[in-house]
């Protein structure tokens, strides 16, 4: 401040250029001064001029403000001053300025140093990366410098941000900042920064935005809370208005659901503030912007049935229901409850269900039509109410139905204690309220919108116009107040009333020839239309004129000519003498050319600034807009066209009932379809059990055949210990079994060889069939396709079992080979362990006892593993009868050519596998009878081998008989 107070000293010398001067001499320091202390000084000095010599300051040093962005970072202090002083500069809170000429000069010159200040992209980089300094007096200068450029210059800050790396991401931390007034003030800079760019509204969406604005709203006390909730509403409302993306990531990620909290008000509701007024306020905007009718259809219905689902919908109804609430917000929820039901039908059923609090209970349908034709209501809530009937109509005949059957002689309460909507409707209808005619007759027409049974049905309706006359129908008592004009003295506009009836009338005609001769029938109509088109009359009328060409045009357009007086051709050559053609046209296209007329087509709510603007309702434009056309076609259509596009439409309703026969068709075909698929998911399930079934049987068979292999170990071990203790005289005993043993196993290997040399041969005949078959010609291919395919994958999977079995079976040889080879090793001991000569009688009797009782166990478990080996034989002759099933499929099929070269490589593989299996079976016999002639045991006849089996039992036997004696 010394140095400042150096500088301001020299003023005297110069009064009219001391700002200026003292302005560039501080400049000047933070340029060239290489003392941080000094540099700190001559900022802070010139962020106190900046607020009162802004334009000076704005000029001179901020090419200097930003080097010291650039140089000095490390220095948060430096930092703050600088990005204070940029902010005074560019910013117009001003509090001195109030004149509206210095306030745009203001506006002007912050555009300006914003300019200047974006005009290097760098520059709004820098700032971004200050704002991850957590600084206070670095963070909170920076957010509000950015915040200032955003509103001068928002587009092209947005566009640098959007491709500046991570620059959104870096400005979502700020919402998650501890320090509340960095918080707050970040989410006004959001605020500026999602304005209308939905690149940024997106990214800003996907950063988590919603999970953490909610979570400041419910902190800050949801409706209840200060202003801090209110900009948290209008950020949402910032990335969620016009943007599709944004709205089903909201819906997706369940956040209406934490809405409904927003809307949960008690009994008493007097002495809302302002505040809170405000929130509830945007609050049921930020709904609205959900369900608003200019969202795709699907979007809008989803979050439908999503407020439905979590009960914010009923919430709503009982805002409308309760009593004390503001005006305001009672308008704008009965708008949000008409979007949220317009169009979806759980939602209307619901909301016809729902009753006020009164005694007796009443329809909230009913208590708010008495509200819309209540004239010393506001006009804003009529027209809220007029909207909400509307929506509830829309696409929902139901309701409909429910509307036009409160008219019907059988359904009108007679004792007269209830009102009826109906009965509201026409009261409003013939009243002398211009308004409450409008909305009546608009709020009827909604009723019989694109339902042809409810135009029929009204044209039951009767009314009891006084004492002692006879009741008139209510079409003939609309026609009546329309052909009386301004004789009745009423309240409002002039000619209200009359485009009222007249919208109500064209919309009950259209599409339905009924009404329409319900409507010629009457003599007086006619006359009344062609007079009321035929006269020149002021601008005020010519909208009249239209709407009465309009109906004319639609009684003739949809005319079924019952009546011979009224027939088409007659009401055109009527019109071509009272009117004239161009005329009756010109006066048509007044409805379209009228300027309240666009007005109304572009949205579907009733939104007027006065009573006097509401002439037009959204769904009449529309049926304008379709039916203008075709009765300027059909009025210069003579009567030979008249007939060509009578016959056209029969031909087409012909041709619509031969397209509808084929759909039903095509129906009954896709419900076949369903049942096969169905079929054939029960077989696949049928399929898949029994193939876990047999997956199952095949895990207890290998079971089995690990516990039979563990028994056999442990045989072998038993009769190793044995031999160890064994003389010469058991080894005589032993032997013979064992080689007993081994030539029955060698029987059943060569068993087996010749089995497999049958199937080797039979495998060869087949080969040699399927090549000669290969040549011969396809005739039955076309035909039997479908069969054959299913056939052939059936022998697939067949062949691949029984490939499988085989091999198994080729474990179990080498298995048995194994033993047998461990059995000559028992041999070969034996044959070693002989005795001493000179051991004793008892202890070579002791010996003997205990061979002989382990020799009787080890043959009982021999006859057991013999009574296993037939059960395996008896599974490998059921393979083969498997085998030979699946070899008479493969000749029937014969004819498939592919599928026969596919089989031909199959089946020389397998002969392949076969020839090598053979040729390992031949060369292991070999080796056996090698090995039991090497024992002393040469091959021999059977013959000779049952003599040596018969002499080896006789000894045993002499054996035993001694053994028994010297005992």
């Amino acid at each position: 401040m010394n140095f400042l107070r150096g500088v301001m000293g020299g003023q005297s010398a110069g009064p009219q250029h001391t700002e200026a001067e003292t302005i560039q001499k501080l400049c000047d320091r933070v340029a060239s001064s290489t003392l941080l202390d000094d540099r700190r000084n001559a900022v802070r000095a010139l962020k106190s001029l900046s607020k009162k010599y802004r334009l000076e300051v704005g000029i001179q040093a901020m090419e200097h403000l930003i080097h010291v962005l650039q140089t000095d970072r490390s220095d948060s202090e430096i930092i703050g001053y600088a990005l204070d002083t940029l902010f005074n500069i560019i910013s117009n809170d001003e509090e001195d300025e109030v004149e509206e000429n210095s306030t745009r000069q203001s506006e002007d010159l912050g555009s300006q140093f914003t300019e200047i200040f974006i005009k290097q992209q760098e520059n709004v980089t820098l700032l971004l990366s200050l704002l991850e300094d957590f600084d206070f007096h670095v963070r909170w200068p920076g957010v509000k410098l950015l915040t200032s450029l955003l509103k001068h210059l928002g587009p092209q800050v947005q566009q640098i941000i959007l491709v500046s790396p991570m620059g959104v991401s870096r400005l979502m931390d700020l919402l998650a900042d501890s320090r509340e007034v960095i918080r707050n003030d970040g989410v006004l800079l959001l605020q500026a920064l999602t304005r209308s760019n939905g690149a940024i509204q997106k990214i800003v969406a996907f950063e988590n935005a919603f999970e953490r604005l909610l979570d400041i709203i419910t902190e800050e006390g949801n409706s209840d809370g200060g202003i801090v909730v209110e900009d948290c509403l209008i950020l949402l409302q910032n990335l969620l208005k016009n943007n599709n993306s944004n709205q089903n990531f909201f819906k997706e990620g369940s956040y209406i659901q934490r809405m409904k909290p927003w809307f949960e008000v008690g009994d008493e509701n007097s002495g809302w503030s302002a505040q809170k007024v405000t929130n509830l306020h945007l609050m049921l905007q930020l709904i609205r912007v959900l369900v608003s009718p200019t969202n795709p259809p699907g979007a809008t219905s989803s979050c439908q049935k999503a407020m439905f689902q979590c009960g914010l919908l009923q919430q709503l109804c009982t805002i409308l229901m309760a009593t004390g609430i503001p005006a305001d917000i009672l308008t704008e929820t009965i708008n949000t409850v008409s979007e949220v039901i317009r169009g979806c039908q759980v939602n209307q059923d619901y909301f016809a269900s729902v009753n006020a609090p009164s005694n007796p209970p009443r329809p909230a349908i009913v208590v708010l039509l008495m509200s819309m034709v209540n004239e010393r209501q506001p006009f804003v809530l009529r027209c809220a109410v007029l909207y909400c009937f509307q929506c509830f109509l829309y696409k929902n005949q139901k309701g409909q139905g429910e509307i036009v059957s409160t008219l019907l002689p059988s359904t009108i309460d007679a004792t007269g204690n209830s009102v009826s909507a109906g009965q509201l409707l026409c009261g409003g209808l013939f009243s002398t309220d211009s308004l409450s005619n409008w909305c009546a007759a608009v709020a009827l027409a909604h009723a019989l919108q694109e339902n042809a049974t409810q135009k029929e049905q009204l044209l039951r309706v009767q009314l009891a116009t006084s004492i002692g006359n006879p009741p008139v129908s209510l079409l003939q008592q609309c026609t009546n107040i329309l052909s009386q004009g301004d004789k009745i003295d009423r309240r409002g506009s002039k000619i209200q009333t009359r485009v009222g009836l007249l919208m109500l009338l064209c919309t009950w005609l259209s599409n339905c020839p009924i009404a329409v001769t319900h409507f010629l029938h009457n003599p007086a109509n006619v006359p009344f239309l062609t007079g009321q088109i035929a006269e020149n009359l002021g601008e005020e009328e010519q909208l009249v004129q239209g709407l009465c060409a309009l109906l004319l045009g639609i009684s003739i357009y949809f005319n079924d000519n019952s009546l011979e007086n009224y027939m088409k051709e007659k009401l055109k050559q009527l019109i071509e003498k009272r009117i004239g053609k161009e005329n009756f046209v010109e006066k048509l296209g007044f409805i379209s050319k009228h300027e309240l007329y666009s007005r109304a087509s572009q949205k579907p709510q009733p939104n007027f600034p006065s009573p006097e603007y509401m002439i037009f309702d959204h769904e009449f434009t529309k049926l304008v807009k379709e039916l203008e056309g075709v009765i300027t076609k059909a009025i210069y259509k003579s009567s030979e066209e008249d007939k060509k596009e009578e016959e056209e439409k029969k031909t087409l309703e012909q041709h619509d009932s031969i397209v509808g026969h084929y759909k039903n068709m095509i129906r009954e075909q896709d419900l076949q379809l369903e049942e096969l698929k169905q079929q054939i998911s029960t077989l696949k399930c049928q399929n898949e059990q029994l193939q876990t079934a047999v997956t199952q049987q095949v895990s207890q068979i290998q079971q089995h055949k690990d516990q039979y292999n563990l028994l056999k170990v442990q045989l072998g071990k038993d009769n190793q210990h044995q031999s160890s203790h064994s003389d010469g005289a058991q080894m005589n005993g032993i032997q013979p079994e064992e080689i007993g043993r081994l030539r029955q196993e060698i029987e059943e290997l060569k068993s087996n060889q010749e089995l497999l040399r049958s199937q080797l041969a039979e495998k060869d005949s087949l080969i040699e069939k399927l090549k000669s078959s290969q040549t011969s010609p396809d005739t039955n291919e076309a035909t039997a396709s479908a069969r054959d395919s299913e056939k052939i994958a059936e022998l697939k999977q067949e062949l691949a079992t029984l490939k499988s079995q085989l091999n198994s079976k080729s474990v179990e040889i080498t298995k048995l080979q194994t033993e047998k080879q461990e059995l000559l090793h028992k041999t070969e001991a034996f044959a070693q362990s002989v005795p001493v000569s000179g051991e004793s009688e008892a202890a070579i009797a002791a010996k003997t006892t205990d061979v002989e009782g382990r020799l009787s166990a080890l043959l009982q478990e021999t006859k057991e593993l013999k009574n296993e080996i037939k059960a395996l034989s008896e599974e490998r002759a059921s393979i083969k009868e498997q085998l030979d099933s699946s070899n008479s499929t493969i000749v029937i099929l014969q004819n498939e050519k592919n599928q026969l070269e596919v089989n031909i490589k199959d089946s020389k593989k397998e002969q392949d596998d076969l020839l090598v299996l053979l040729a390992d079976q031949d060369q292991k016999i070999l080796s056996l009878k090698d090995k039991l002639k090497g024992l002393g045991h040469p091959e021999e006849e059977e013959d000779e081998l049952e003599s040596i089996d018969q002499d080896d039992e006789d000894d045993e036997d002499e054996d035993d008989d001694k053994s028994q004696g010297d005992n």
